[in-house]
């Protein structure tokens, strides 16, 4: 059940930066209408995983974009 979760919110993700560009992780989250920081998580680790996605730090936050 995690595994589809995850996919789910992989998919929020990717359109969010696809629509809106790159993003901080606090408005990748609110963009992508994803409730908690596990979620975040989960969304952004497949799409590592599946290399489609860039991130970098920022200040005490950090930067995503799409490939």
């Amino acid at each position: 059940m995690l595994t589809s979760k995850a996919g789910e919110f992989a998919g929020a993700i990717w359109v969010a930066l696809n629509e809106q560009g790159t993003l901080t992780g606090k408005d990748l989250k609110k963009a992508a209408k994803i409730k908690s920081d596990k979620e975040l998580y989960l969304g952004l680790g497949w799409l590592l995983r599946e290399d489609k996605i860039a991130t970098a730090e920022a200040e005490k936050d950090i930067t995503v974009t799409l490939k």
